[in-house]
């Protein structure tokens, strides 16, 4: 019988011929050491030229497709392609791993570079975005992500001479790029008129922000920032792919074939054309080549390497650049097929796809000899005397040629297909020849190839051939998987098998027949094996498949997946394998990757020298994992492990899951949640004790800790016990299973990891019980495995997901540090080395592996242990390289390194636990044995076997059984602690006796719970076949035990006590004595289980029994007779209840079906419901019924209420579901969704629950857990908070505290993105730059004799010299937003200067000089502000802005933080808030940011801002988080607020953790809208409602309630740090008492009101902060007011419109003054040099339009409703007013002689007033068939003439006062207008840009000099052009800080400032402008 392992012997990788040169490019380079690194396939190559030597690096799965150099010239970077791409940093040098990044890119990894110090490493992913990433590579961790491009990058590159800048190209792009916190914020590369847009291909950058960009034309752009600077044009004849810089100067390779050099400054050196060099395989490319490409070239010195497309490389010496050398060469693109071996020579010959056929030598690594043929090789053999080359072709045609001289001896066609595979026969005498034509031709050699037979009995390709020895068969393989024998040379099919028996083959490359069944895996009928070889003489066989694997196997190999050894390598499908002559090597060819290796085989070895492999060899020689077959010398597994590796901890509902499941439901229930809800009980139960340990599925989970208490864990509790007192303390933090428990090295904290969706690990205090840190994010299902290492500061852990995930994590920060599939086994343990941190073992299912950590990944190695065991526990030893294992065989394995030194037999049955000691170490086993060894397991010193004798006699309970399976050990305090599978922990003293702690049920369900009628006793019975008893007194223990023939779901006591009836899962039941346990009774009458049994209150005179199969019997006690049957149910029966006369039952069934039955026949009974609440129930153990239905859960449908007990004072009813919450509710339970208590400790099911005789304890049992859990019930009054007073329910009262105007718009506000902003205007028709022109009648002649042309525009400074105006500057800006965001203005120095915000600008105003100072960065609206008030980060400020989706692009949100007083960025923050950040705050220490979103979730975050880095994330609320803040002396505290919401979060570690606000422990409280928070000392936190009261809240208990501390909603509250005093804002009428800002005491008990004088009916504060004696207001109506503390006195120090768009603005012809008309109803006068607001004119009505008359002594006013209004300056007095029109006045305008009033409407039309004719205003006209609504109007010069611009698109003139338009163009052309206000006209056609498809140019302006025009537009930017501009997409400059919707935009007199308006963001920006010098 053939041996089934794998292979002794090995290969390993010698040679790679070849070089990837097609789609890649740069990937070629010397290295500090003057080799040359580069890659093939999936294998990096390190090149020594001086000794012709190859070293691999091998840690790649896929093709490698990028490569970078660390500047220090050793370590490389490589990416590769494949669904979970990653990069590999390694070591040149060593070829070492060190880091791996992974998990950020798909599809594979474009570009890679290094920055100049080698800090960072930026990459570029195949995504469709994309997307680049910057990494700290040596940590695996992302700095920064965007997506790139929507076009493929072609190459990328840190700007060498500026620090966080990078440069990206590709398909018609150049992006430069700035890296700033973890945002990388792009710019394009404006082309301009100097170059065309085109394709870069690569760049190299340059001192002074120069870069160079070689180009798809040929061309070198040279960029000066942004901007195109100049081109080199023809650089190279076509694309330049490479561009390299070294200190000499900038090397380019293009597709010419040429390599140019530069010098510095981009003066050509010199050329290098490689097409003229003679080494003779130009001449061989022939007619079809596509000539020669460079792909990659090197500057290095005086030697240059290149790289072309077709897999050569060329090393050329520059003083001597005509003759380069040609260093390396390999197939061109196209698949390679075709390989053949030298039947004597070590020579390999392969013919590929490129048409050229090679010859290497496999001794000199050369090629030696190259032909190119006509067509496409695709297979190819060598005759036996080595004299012919036989080729098959793609055409079906084969050529022979002379191996000497490659000279064609005979060319053949006589076949369509392809010949896929040809084969001289032993004797030299025949060639036969496989088609794909489905038939094998044989051809006589010495007949010169004449064809002398032909085999037919193929219907498929022919794959395969073999010759036997003799030359007298042929065997083939075909693609229909079928095996054919035919006799030579005829070609006839051998049918008759018998004369096959004694055939011997001559070759063996067949993939069909029993030698080689074993190639195949056991249970697949894949054909993926392209190629099998065997050599005879060592028995072992090669294959090749299409998955790039190359396996050794034995050979013959019978049986089906057979074991094997597997090399990577090459990347995809290889295509051929072969021995050479002597099976010195295997060589084997890659189809796509077309390279050629070549493998040494190394037969084997004696083990002496395994220990001192190479490290390389060990890494090739990856023994497999996937091999599967059952090895006929692997032990049968043992019952215990197969249990544990089938077990799943998969969840119908993860805990995950029920918040959205809970959203889902409301909204089904809205109608039920109106109704007044019953509250929640008076009276709480707090856990007390637990029964049971969970040792049936775990190992290694039981510690003493520092203080000598016993920690340990069950369900999803977390148990410290003290033995002393036998008392438990609980960690209460999981909500699922614990699967693992690891504890820390100075035993004061421990880890525990458990079951979930995304499942946690938690490291918590033994001591405090509360978390120190929470890792979530990378497990799924579950958590198996943990350990920490020696200084405490690394945990690893393992997961339950296919892939067994080990993650290294830094547990305090939450970071991981590194990540790594373990295996697809299950892992049992892992263990870090505690000499080595970052080295590590895992353990488990048939595998030992041995990890080190490399950057973000972790990198594996099986042990050698010839055999594959499984491991059940691991723990190293004395030094750093020894191991030692437990075995599931009961030997101890000894490791050195990975290598199996020896083992040693130390169980029967599995070694489930190890412990290491000082000196020696402690085993377990299934054999129940503790065994103590020496240090190096020579001698067992002690043994101590674990039976009933030698139990102490203070033990806590009874061992079930002697000798049980052991599951973990530990020592401390002089003893052995033991935990068993059967659930007990034991203390084993040193010197023999055995103490008894803790015990609960074995594996099984537990159900039956019964407890005693007057003793604190219970009673329970589990399908582990047990019944106990235990004592609920402080003692705590087992009383007795009885095993039974099967296992029981119920059980109960008789009224006396005295009896006990137990019902089994066969049908049967018994009754035995209370005392004893033993039988007094028992009876079988059915088959199903028996799920509930009652005795009739009373004297217990009737049993009822309830069965699976849907009966309830009734039994007389004393005659023991059955004397009923209640028959009726439809399903299986769940729960009985007795009436106190013992004559009713109630039963309630699976279906949820609720009977009544009468005792004892087993009558039915129908009564009524409104009956049932009256009858006296002696027991209530039911879920149906009216007076209990409130007890059913929302989400009902995936969740049962199992169980349910009312306690006996008939107060409180107690249920259990399958959630594993038990849940105390008020009773009766009588409406939906009632409010209860819920506990969390069970995990999954709870299976039942009761109350003890007196009400005192509540005793609950669950299923899989196996634990009993005992509750002290604490009764109403008895007020202690616990961590587990319960949540609250699900439900929120639908009442929020009132409804209020401003939190509602608040909330519900919708913010437009600047970047997707659309038309503020309805607008129709053809946009300008859309329309064509139509010719005018008279083109003028080119000379024309009329007369000039006159000015477009009158100007007003003709005697001055005209200046153009060149730039633009922010001076002043008018308003803040106050209307919608909150606590946004803040005092900086001292009070010196405030900060706010409006639009996308954070503003500084300095209040002595009233200067404006503007932070501009933000590319959109800014939500929220907020100053970090820590004195290590002055002037610190963080705004965080509006954005759309959350992808890291530039127009995701993001938050800028920056310094107030040099407006300098310190770090921008992209995040995931998809729609916005609606608030920030900043942690005590300075160092941490909070920032909550606008997205569905509300997501909360945490940064460390200063790194850009998110430290932890978590979604907030379903509806809207208003304000979320640390607390002020914390940095892992904070509270967040919203609708219907408070919550208090913890951070711990990276994890984030909250608890709702309780409000049950004041009465009536309900949960309301909260707007804003504050704090106080000892952890008093104060919200702020919408009702107008504070709620204060200690720890997250609501403590009392400030009843209407305003009147409105508390929209604001600010904590003062330096006095504790608290200042709030809310909305209120002004009064004498009240007022809408107050100042409170810390304990917000007492008040000071202040009175905003503003004048206001209701006062609205918005934001407060407090300074020196000074308090700082923001209003709703858009004013800052400084409020003083001692006099009360308001200064307004900042005015702006409150509600917008802001429609009007009018400048004053004379003086630095302006007007603007709001939506508010407002008319506000502004003064520029004196930066502030003169006056404000309430008209009642929004305002649409102003404008001042040509003197300045009036001013028109057109409102919304159609009315206008005439006032006179000087006094404000109304002149005349006028209504004649219904819809919006949109413009008004004076005549410049003052006659005529112009007024343009919504309703297409513009009316015209005669003003000589006093204030009567009676219009004398109007202009008629205007298409659409009037946007502006301009007078012409002489009053004579009107332009109107309207809605569609038109621009028409008017005559004035007749109202008749002018349509010649001429006419138009020659007017002279006063003014320039229209977007429309062919003069201004160039303001129009491309992208207005959505929005639009909303206003415009021309100077008065005429000379520009500025525009404003709907993406909020304001542009200034020349003017005129007519030609289309005119150059312009633009300014932002608008928000979206520009209104309007005027020139000051004399062009000095630019007024600009804003529409959504309601601000005023003053522009000045720069005039061009004379």
């Amino acid at each position: 019988m053939a041996d089934r392992t794998a292979p002794n012997c090995h290969l390993r990788l010698e040679w790679v011929y070849g070089y990837r040169g097609h789609q890649c490019r740069n990937n070629l380079y010397y290295t500090a050491a003057k080799e040359i690194v580069y890659f093939v396939a999936g294998v990096g190559v390190v090149y020594n030229t001086r000794e012709h030597k190859q070293k691999f690096y091998l840690g790649h799965n896929d093709d490698i497709i990028s490569l970078a150099l660390h500047p220090e010239r050793v370590l490389v970077a490589t990416g590769q392609v494949g669904k979970e791409p990653y990069i590999c940093v390694w070591d040149s040098y060593t070829l070492q791993t060190v880091s791996i990044l992974k998990d950020v890119h798909t599809h594979g990894i474009a570009c890679l570079a290094f920055d100049l110090e080698g800090q960072c490493l930026v990459s570029v992913g195949l995504d469709s975005k994309n997307t680049i990433c910057v990494w700290d590579w040596r940590r695996g961790k992302v700095l920064a992500a965007a997506p790139g491009h929507t076009d493929r990058i072609f190459d990328i590159s840190w700007d060498l001479y500026q620090p966080s800048k990078l440069v990206s190209c590709g398909v018609k792009h150049i992006k430069f790029w700035s890296l700033c916190g973890n945002a990388l914020t792009p710019k394009r590369g404006v082309f301009g008129k100097t170059g065309d847009l085109q394709t870069i291909l690569c760049l190299a950058c340059a001192k002074d922000e120069v870069t160079y960009s070689g180009a798809l034309n040929g061309d070198i752009y040279v960029w000066k920032g942004i901007n195109l600077m100049r081109t080199v044009q023809g650089a190279h004849g076509s694309g330049i792919f490479s561009m390299n810089v070294c200190e000499e100067g900038f090397a380019t390779g293009g597709r010419d074939g040429c390599v140019r050099l530069w010098d510095l400054n981009f003066k050509p050196i010199t050329v290098i054309d490689l097409r003229e060099t003679d080494q003779g395989y130009k001449v061989a490319r022939g007619e079809n080549s596509r000539g020669l490409s460079v792909r990659s070239v090197c500057w290095r010195g005086d030697h240059i390497l290149v790289g072309t497309q077709d897999s050569e490389i060329f090393e050329v010496v520059v003083h001597d650049r005509t003759k380069p050398f040609l260093i390396m060469q390999g197939h061109c693109e196209g698949e390679l097929w075709a390989l053949a071996v030298h039947p004597t020579k070590p020579l390999a010959m392969t013919g590929s796809d490129d048409r050229s056929v090679r010859i290497w030598s496999l001794i000199d690594h050369a090629l030696i000899a190259r032909c190119n043929m006509e067509e496409p090789i695709r297979c190819a053999a060598v005759s036996t005397d080595g004299i012919h080359l036989a080729l098959g072709m793609k055409d079906g045609s084969f050529t022979v040629l002379r191996v000497r001289d490659m000279t064609e001896v005979v060319h053949i066609k006589d076949r369509k297909e392809a010949i896929h595979e040809l084969k001289y026969s032993p004797d030299g005498a025949h060639l036969a020849v496989g088609s794909n034509d489905n038939s094998v031709d044989i051809y006589g050699v010495v007949q010169r190839y004449k064809k002398v037979g032909e085999c037919i009995g193929s219907n498929s390709f022919i794959t395969h051939m073999d010759w036997s020895t003799d030359s007298k068969y042929l065997q083939t393989n075909d693609g229909s998987s079928r095996r054919l024998f035919y006799r030579m040379p005829s070609g006839k099919e051998v049918t008759n098998r018998e004369e096959l028996k004694l055939v011997q083959w001559a070759s063996w490359t067949c993939v069909l027949g029993p030698e080689v069944n074993g190639i195949w895996p056991k249970y697949s009928d894949i054909n993926d094996i392209n190629s099998v070889d065997a050599n005879f003489n060592n028995q072992v066989l090669v294959t090749a498949d299409d998955y790039g694997l190359v396996k050794l196997l034995r050979y013959p190999c019978v049986k089906k997946g057979a074991k094997f050894k597997k090399y990577l390598g090459h990347s995809a499908h290889i295509t051929n394998a072969r021995w050479s002559h002597d099976y010195q090597w295997v060589i084997t060819i890659g189809g796509a990757d077309h390279s050629v290796f070549q493998w040494k085989f190394v037969p084997e070895r004696k083990s002496k020298e395994a220990v001192h492999l190479a490290a390389q060899e060990t890494l090739a020689d990856s023994n497999s994992e996937e091999s599967d077959s059952d090895q006929s010398d692997v032990p049968e597994m043992d019952s215990e492990i197969e249990q544990e590796t089938q077990l799943t901890y998969r969840r119908q509902v993860y805990k995950e899951d029920l918040p959205q499941l809970k959203e889902q439901c409301k909204e089904k229930h809205r109608a039920t949640a109106m109704k007044k809800r019953e509250r929640a009980p008076g009276s709480g139960v707090k856990l007390h004790f637990i029964h049971g340990y969970r040792g049936y599925d775990c190992r290694s989970n039981l510690f003493y800790t520092q203080t000598g208490e016993i920690v340990y864990h069950v369900a999803a509790i977390g148990v410290v016990y003290n033995r002393q007192q036998n008392t438990q303390r609980f960690y209460m933090g999981h909500d699922d299973d614990i699967l693992c428990l690891a504890i820390h090295p100075m035993k004061d904290f421990v880890a525990t990891g458990q079951v979930g969706r995304d499942s946690s690990i938690h490291i918590w205090d033994t001591e405090t019980l509360k978390p120190m840190s929470v890792l979530r994010g990378f497990h799924q299902l579950g958590v198996c495995a943990l350990d920490f290492s020696v200084d405490g500061k690394r945990l690893a852990s393992v997961g339950l997901d296919d892939n067994h995930t080990i993650v290294l994590w830094d547990w305090r920060k939450g970071e991981k540090l590194s990540a790594m599939r373990g295996s697809k086994d299950k892992i049992f343990v892992v263990k870090i080395n505690p000499y080595l941190p970052d080295k590590l073992i895992t353990a488990g299912v048939k595998h030992m592996k041995f990890w080190h950590k490399a950057g973000g990944g972790l990198i594996g190695r099986k042990g050698n242990m010839g055999k594959t065991e499984t491991m059940m526990c691991a723990v190293y030893g004395w030094s750093e390289e020894m191991v030692f294992s437990g075995t599931c065989t009961g030997d101890i394995c000894i490791w050195r390194d990975m290598f199996l030194m020896k083992t040693v037999k130390a169980h029967d049955g599995p070694v489930f636990s190890v412990h290491a000691l000082e000196k020696g170490f402690v085993t377990g086993g299934k054999d129940g044995i503790v065994a103590l060894w020496d240090d190096t397991f020579e001698r067992c010193l002690k043994t101590y076997a674990i039976k009933r004798a030698v139990l102490a006699p203070g033990s806590k309970g009874l061992l079930l059984e002697d000798n049980p399976s052991i599951r973990a050990i530990s020592l401390g305090h002089g003893h052995i602690l033991v935990g068993t599978k059967n659930g007990e922990i034991l203390e084993v003293d040193k010197s023999g006796p055995i103490t008894l702690l803790v015990q609960g049920h074995m594996e099984g369900e537990v159900w039956g719970l019964a407890t005693h009628p007057h003793l604190p006793l219970c009673a329970t019975v589990s399908d582990d076949k047990t019944l106990r008893i235990w004592d609920l007194s402080p003692s705590h223990c087992m009383l007795a035990v009885r095993k039974l023939r099967k296992g029981g779901r119920c059980c109960c006591f008789s009224p006396d006590g005295k009896a006990l009836a137990v019902g089994l899962n066969d049908g049967s039941f018994l009754i035995v004595n209370a005392d004893t346990l033993e039988d007094l009774v028992s009876f079988h009458h059915r088959k199903d289980i028996i799920s509930d049994i009652r005795f009739s209150p009373g004297s217990g005179k009737y049993l009822a029994v309830a069965s699976g199969d849907t009966f309830v019997d009734i039994y007389n006690v004393m005659s023991s007779k059955r004397v009923g049957v209640c028959k009726g149910c439809l399903n299986y029966i769940t729960h009985l209840d007795w009436d106190k006369r013992g004559k009713l039952l109630q039963v309630n069934t699976g279906a949820k079906e609720q009977f009544f039955f009468e005792a004892p026949r087993g009558k039915r009974q129908t009564i009524p419901a409104t009956e049932v609440e009256k009858i006296d129930w002696s027991t209530w153990t039911c879920v149906l019924g009216t007076s209990v239905e409130g007890i059913w859960p929302l989400i009902n449908e995936v969740t049962e209420v199992t169980a349910a007990c009312l306690s006996n004072d008939r107060k409180v009813l107690a249920t259990g579901d399958d959630l594993g919450y038990v849940k105390l509710f008020k009773y009766p339970v009588k409406g939906k969704y009632a409010k209860f208590k819920r506990y969390v400790a069970h995990s999954t099911h709870v299976t039942n629950v009761r109350w003890t005789h007196d009400d005192s304890l509540l005793v609950t049992v669950g299923g899989s857990d196996t634990c009993l859990m005992i509750w002290a019930h604490e009764p109403e009054g008895h007020r202690e908070f616990k961590q587990c007073d319960s949540e609250e329910s699900d439900i929120e009262s639908e009442d929020d505290g009132g409804y209020d105007s401003d939190v509602t718009r608040e909330n519900e506000i919708n913010y437009t993105i600047k970047a997707l902003s659309s038309n503020m205007r309805p607008m129709t028709g053809v946009k300008p730059h859309l329309q064509l022109k139509e010719p005018s009648v008279d083109e003028r002649p080119p000379v024309s004799r009329a007369l000039p042309q006159p000015e477009k525009l009158q100007t007003n400074n003709v005697g001055k010299k005209k200046r153009p105006i060149e730039d633009l500057v922010l001076e002043l800006v008018f308003g803040y937003r106050g209307n919608d965001c909150r606590n946004n203005v803040h005092y900086l120095n001292e009070g010196a200067d405030i900060i706010y915000h409006t639009a996308s600008i954070g503003i500084v105003l300095n209040l002595t000089t009233s200067c404006q100072s503007f932070y501009v960065e933000h590319s959109d609206e800014i939500l929220c502000l907020t100053i970090n008030q820590t004195p290590k980060f002055p002037n610190v400020v963080a705004t965080g802005q509006v954005g759309d989706t959350g992808d890291m692009s530039a127009t995701s949100p993001s938050i800028h933080v920056w310094d107030a007083m040099t407006k300098q960025t310190l770090s921008v923050l992209r995040c995931f808030h998809s729609g916005g950040v609606c608030s920030i705050s900043f942690s005590a220490t300075g160092k941490l940011l909070l920032s909550v979103g606008l997205d569905p979730e509300h997501t909360v975050t945490i940064w460390k801002w200063q790194e850009g880095a998110k430290v932890a994330s978590r979604i907030g609320h379903t509806q809207r988080i208003f304000v979320a803040e640390f607390r002020p002396d914390s940095d892992t505290h904070f509270v967040s607020v919203g609708i219907k919401h408070v919550r208090f979060w913890t951070l711990a570690g990276r994890a984030l953790l909250s608890k709702k606000g309780v409000l049950s422990s004041v009465e009536d409280a309900r949960m309301q809208t909260m707007l804003s928070v504050a704090f106080g000392a000892n952890n008093l936190t104060f919200t702020g409602t919408i009702s107008g009261d504070v709620c204060v809240w200690k720890e997250h208990i609501l403590v009392r309630i400030v009843a209407k501390a305003h009147t409105g909603p508390v929209f604001t509250m600010y904590t003062t740090l330096r006095d504790g005093l608290i200042v709030t804002g809310g909305k209120e009428r002004p009064s004498k008492e009240g007022g809408a800002l107050k100042l409170w005491d810390q304990e917000l008990k007492r008040c000071r009101a202040f009175r905003l004088e503003t004048g206001q009916i209701i006062d609205c504060v918005r934001s407060v902060c407090r300074g020196k004696g000074k308090i700082l207001v923001g209003t709703r109506n858009a004013e800052i007011i400084e409020v003083g503390e001692k006099n009360a006195a308001c200064n307004i120090l900042v005015n702006g419109h409150m509600d917008g768009p802001i429609w009007g603005l009018g400048t004053h012809p004379s003086r630095d003054v302006f007007l603007s008309a709001a939506e508010d109803g407002t008319v506000r006068l502004w003064d520029i040099p004196e930066k502030k607001m003169l006056n404000k004119v309430n008209l009642g009505h929004p305002a649409r339009t102003i404008s001042y008359s040509p003197e300045g002594d009036m001013v028109a006013i057109g409102m919304k409703n159609g009315e206008f209004i005439i006032l006179l300056v000087a006094s404000l007095k109304i002149w005349g007013k006028k209504r004649d029109r219904r819809t919006p006045i949109q413009d008004i305008r004076f005549s410049p002689n003052s006659c005529y009033l112009a007024v343009g409407s919504t309703e297409s039309a513009v009316d015209f007033y005669d003003l000589t004719l006093g204030p009567q205003l009676n219009r004398i006209n109007c202009c008629r068939d205007i298409p659409s609504f009037v946007m502006q109007m301009d007078f012409s010069a002489d009053s004579a003439y009107i332009q109107i611009s309207t809605g569609a698109y038109k621009r028409l003139v008017y005559e004035v006062p007749s109202g008749k338009q002018v349509t010649e163009q001429a006419h138009i052309d020659r007017i002279t207008w006063a003014t320039w206000t229209s977007v429309l006209g062919d003069e201004v056609i160039g303001i129009w840009s491309r992208n207005t498809d959505k929005a639009d140019v909303t206003c415009a302006c021309v100077s008065h000099s005429g000379l520009n025009i500025v525009t404003g537009d709907d993406f909020g930017m304001v542009k200034l052009f020349d003017f005129p501009c007519p030609e289309k997409f005119a150059k312009h400059k633009r300014f932002l800080g608008h928000s979206a919707h520009l209104t309007n935009v005027r020139f000051t007199n004399g062009d000095r400032f630019v007024v600009s308006a804003g529409g959504d963001d309601r601000s005023l920006f003053v522009w000045r402008c720069v005039h061009a010098p004379h």
